[in-house]
């Protein structure tokens, strides 16, 4: 793999933002050398959810998903909000194959244990089981992937996955083929200190002083597995992990985490 390749994550806030997310793409698209693109979209498939009078219930910043629940998180992230991205993609000159984990047996889950949190039908990563190979040949054919949070067990299972940890996962099985750079970009500037004021962004945030915030409040929620994850994606050899605005995704912005 010739140059570095950058693996940017994209929220369901962005996404639900029809000019922020036509603002993200058409940045995400001048960025220069391989790339990768993970999506979210929960409020999507939650708004599907509340329409069809299925109730979604949330553990832990993370999505329960029962079987009527998969059904509906597959047509959203793997259809509906998968292609769309793809076809602002091609419209923004970056051309992009939509995915999910299934396709060319592309990443491997494993379903979660029922203890102490039944989440249902909820896929656990190991990136030694993303096909790291793959995406290398996707990449030297000029082609962005753009994965969603949809996996697959191997025995011919769906499984919802927490696209933060596909996102890690996929950076860091890239980094066995090449120098990786993963960005996580939602709606805010980065983790902020306080929640109500936007400049309050935490520059850096490391094994050592991540436990504090979590003690003071600071960071909780959903936040809580994409730090979880960054850490994770730092220590196994992803060269930077930083968490931004879509709006600065071409710039030096954001928090980053280090070792």
């Amino acid at each position: 793999m010739n140059g570095g390749i950058t693996v940017v994550k994209i929220g369901g806030n962005v996404i639900d933002n029809p000019e922020a997310l036509a603002a993200f793409i058409d940045d995400f698209s001048k960025i220069s050398g391989p790339k990768i693109l993970i999506h979210g979209g929960g409020k999507e498939a939650t708004r599907l959810s509340a329409r069809l009078g299925i109730k979604t219930r949330m553990e832990g910043g993370r999505r329960v998903t029962d079987r009527e629940t998969l059904d509906i998180v597959t047509m959203i992230y793997a259809g509906l909000i998968n292609k769309r991205i793809v076809a602002m993609l091609q419209a923004a000159g970056c051309d992009a194959v939509g995915m999910c984990g299934a396709d060319g047996n592309s990443i491997t889950a494993t379903r979660r244990k029922p203890a102490p949190v039944d989440y249902g039908y909820v896929g656990d990563i190991d990136p030694a089981a993303v096909n790291a190979d793959l995406i290398g040949k996707l990449l030297d054919m000029h082609l962005t992937p753009v994965f969603c949070a949809i996996n697959h067990d191997g025995k011919g299972g769906l499984l919802n996955c927490n696209a933060d940890t596909v996102a890690s996962s996929v950076a860091t099985a890239c980094s066995r083929i090449g120098s990786t750079d993963l960005i996580f970009c939602f709606e805010k500037a980065g983790v902020l200190r306080d929640i109500n004021d936007g400049n309050s962004v935490i520059r850096n945030i490391s094994p050592a002083t991540y436990p504090a915030l979590i003690s003071e409040g600071i960071i909780d929620g959903g936040m809580l597995p994409k730090i979880d994850n960054a850490l994770k994606a730092v220590g196994e050899g992803v060269r930077s992990v930083t968490i931004k605005s879509s709006a600065g995704l071409l710039a030096d912005s954001g928090t980053r985490i280090s070792k």
